[in-house]
């Protein structure tokens, strides 16, 4: 899978110049809807098909500040992924490959009325499909 480009927004940094810490949360957002997308499973499919995909925990380190208008590249990775959960790990890097951030997101898919959703069950082709992403 491709890393994700996000280019830091004046508007994501404080009065220091520096990244706000929140906006890293949106950018795992941001790349796991891309990765999702590469996979060929973006967000408006499985909508359609019914599905919602909550976050259900988060584990953040932040190593390194960044700046306006440096380019982090976040390269994601599916580390597991259960049939009705999944968790995906993410290394932001700045321009000159600097771990800037690592975290993972935890996730499980429901249905429209709130139920989970066994994914091998419900929709054998994406379960398989994330099953072959899984990484050690």
């Amino acid at each position: 899978m491709k890393p994700y480009q996000h280019t830091v927004q004046y508007y994501e940094t404080d009065r220091m110049g520096i990244t706000h810490h929140s906006n890293y949360i949106r950018w795992m957002e941001e790349a796991r809807v891309d990765f999702l997308a590469q996979l060929g499973w973006n967000l408006e499919r499985l909508e359609a098909m019914g599905a919602v995909s909550p976050v259900t925990a988060l584990d953040v380190k932040y190593r390194h500040d960044t700046k306006f208008p440096e380019v982090i590249s976040i390269q994601v990775s599916l580390t597991k992924f259960t049939g009705i959960r999944l968790r995906l790990h993410y290394v932001m890097r700045n321009p000159a490959g600097v771990v800037v951030f690592e975290g993972n997101s935890e996730h499980c898919f429901l249905d429209q009325e709130g139920h989970i959703l066994r994914l091998p069950k419900a929709f054998p082709a994406f379960a398989q499909a994330l099953s072959q992403m899984v990484e050690a």
